[in-house]
């Protein structure tokens, strides 16, 4: 793939600015991308299109088409994590979704500020009737490869991440847990017989199905590329999508990843020529760079570096209400501790999840108290947070047989994320508190995200932290996605509220290795549903199920927040709490 006219790679290198800084920060102080759950997040379902079927993407579509021919300038997203491979079906990392949905198209979009409604993407008309998705797709769109986009590459994207009888298929061991939950579930057949309409058969009703489709992971990829691979995972090095941006050089040494303007793309934009990705792992330092001017746009903000920008002349502070949560999660199924109820609950009382929030997080977060963020359908109101009373945790573990402790691993990523933006600060909260309990927490620090990730996914981890921003504004994506093990009902054992991670189609999102039945008949059954009512009483439930038998420690939901360099145009950059970041759009004074 060519460079950009005005870009080689010295220039390339020098572009970002301080590049020897940016690594040695990310060496010492540790990656970050974003952990369970991806992309920027959302609000409740429902907003521009009827679950129930006869939805289309008529409302919303994007304005212009075939690129802009005045694209100008380098744009600059600093960000805390440098992965390595993107691959939208490879990975559940939201610093992957920032590049990727630069570069990939997905058959659905959400509207930029919008908080979840969809517009059309690569299909201009879509719905959901029963158990059948049509869609009808756009013509005159091309991949960055040349090749012409058709019916057939959708159904070769999602083959390659679902169907082990294709000879393309990504495998079992190198596809991410979005694999299941996004199409293999639920996708029965895909009749791509005519160029421009695509008919998906589902296994059952599935309301979410049509948001699925504008996540992160069901990026449509190029057939004439997957076909082409002699090993699918190469794919990550060379992202070949249909989006505003071509990829164009990862430089791993120095923590950077360079893309081009597509001058023919369908949408709108791009207005720049180019972006660069570079990674500054600290957060000062990160949004300093966007202060001098030396980086446009940069995310995951704690309160400090929040102050930084609002007393910055030369950069903003721009936010949005975030639809996330921050968690830690106990895991059953490695720790018989954890298994009991009451040790749970009592974990949840004896750490002071108010201080973590009002005196590390200061000024962009509020107290959790359920795994679904306020905004969203089916959130409970009616449940409070969790009190710090140490004095009733000590008596609940005693009740438990473990009235004088026992000692476990607290797993920590070390970069910022924001529905955790001092990770160790915060574990160090953890292990004060608990330890006036009489429980001993050993902290194992990670220094990479993609690391940390590997790590949690095995189930190696006692308890962890992690977060997750909504990929599709759906309560399913928390609930289901989160909490649920993915297995057949038959699979939990009688009388057991846990399960193995090496049960066959265990989803490893799920860390606590959480299996309760209630729980779970509840939310599979809001996933048949149709009527938002019905969906919204059971979510209720689920919330409230959940919070009582206290797998997380409920932690917090974050603004989202994003640092602005004065050089970029007015509102031509939206923030969003769902999908994106959007930088199609994006213009350089």
């Amino acid at each position: 793939m060519s460079m950009p006219r005005n870009v080689d790679r010295r220039t390339f290198l020098k572009t970002a600015g301080s590049a020897g800084l940016a690594a040695t920060l990310a060496g010492c102080s540790g990656g970050d991308g974003n952990g369970s759950g991806s992309t920027d997040s959302g609000t409740s379902g429902g907003d521009g299109t009827d679950a129930s079927g006869g939805s289309s993407g008529g409302e919303d579509t994007e304005s212009g088409g075939g690129g802009s021919s005045d694209m100008s300038g380098t744009l600059v997203y600093a960000r805390g994590d440098h992965p390595t491979n993107y691959d939208p079906q490879q990975t559940t990392s939201g610093e992957v979704a920032k590049v990727t949905n630069q570069i990939f198209d997905q058959l659905v979009g959400f509207t930029p500020g919008s908080g979840g409604q969809l517009r059309e993407g690569l299909a201009t008309e879509y719905s959901l009737d029963g158990t059948t998705a049509t869609l009808t797709l756009r013509e005159g769109v091309t991949f960055h490869n040349g090749a012409e986009f058709t019916a057939e590459d959708v159904r070769a994207t999602i083959r390659r991440f679902t169907d082990s009888d294709y000879e393309y298929y990504l495998g079992d061991s190198n596809r991410s847990g979005y694999g299941p939950f996004t199409f293999g579930n639920w996708v029965d057949s895909i009749d791509a017989s005519s160029d421009y309409e695509v008919t998906i058969e589902l296994t059952q009703q599935y309301a979410p199905f049509l948001r699925n489709l504008a996540m992160f992971a069901a990026a449509i990829l190029s057939k004439q590329q997957i076909e082409s691979l002699d090993d699918q995972v190469a794919l990550g090095t060379n992202p070949q999508g249909t989006g505003a941006f071509t990829f164009e050089q990862i430089d791993n040494g120095n923590q950077r990843v360079l893309l081009g303007g597509n001058g023919d793309y369908w949408g709108d934009g791009p207005n720049v020529e180019q972006v660069v990705f570079k990674t500054i792992g600290q957060n000062s330092t990160r949004v300093q760079d966007v202060i001098n001017g030396n980086s446009h746009i940069t995310d995951n903000l704690d309160s400090q570096s929040s102050q930084q920008l609002r007393n910055a002349g030369s950069a903003r502070l721009a936010s949005k209400n975030g639809i996330n949560v921050g968690y830690m999660a106990m895991n059953m199924a490695r720790r018989e501790e954890f298994q009991n109820r009451q040790v749970r609950r009592a974990v949840s009382l004896a750490v002071n999840t108010q201080a973590i929030v009002d005196s590390i997080y200061q000024g962009f977060a509020s107290l959790a108290d359920q795994p679904l963020p306020p905004d969203v359908l089916g959130y409970n109101d009616d449940i409070d947070p969790y009190p710090t009373d140490k004095e009733q945790a000590q008596s609940l573990l005693e009740e438990a047989g473990y009235g004088d402790g026992f000692e476990f691993e607290l797993a920590t990523f070390s970069n910022p994320r924001g529905y955790n933006p001092s990770p160790v600060e915060t574990a160090n909260q953890v292990k004060s508190d608990l330890e006036e309990v009489g429980l001993t927490v050993n902290i194992n620090q990670f220094s990479t995200f993609s690391s940390y990730l590997d790590y949690t996914d095995q189930g190696n981890h006692d308890a962890c932290f992690l977060g997750w921003y909504t990929d599709n504004a759906d309560p399913d994506n928390f609930l289901y996605v989160l909490l649920d093990p993915k297995v057949e009902m038959s699979a939990v054992p009688e009388g057991q509220d846990w399960i193995s991670f090496d049960t066959e189609g265990y989803s490893p999102l799920n860390a606590a290795g959480w299996a309760n039945s209630e729980f779970m008949s509840r939310v599979r059954e809001a996933q048949q549903s149709y009527d938002e009512a019905q969906r919204e009483q059971l979510y209720m439930e689920a919330n409230q199920i959940a919070h009582d038998e206290a797998p997380w420690v409920f932690i917090d939901y974050a603004q989202t927040l994003r640092g602005v360099n004065e050089a970029v145009v007015g509102d031509s950059y939206t923030v969003s709490s769902v999908g994106g970041p959007f930088l199609n759009t994006v213009r350089l004074q």
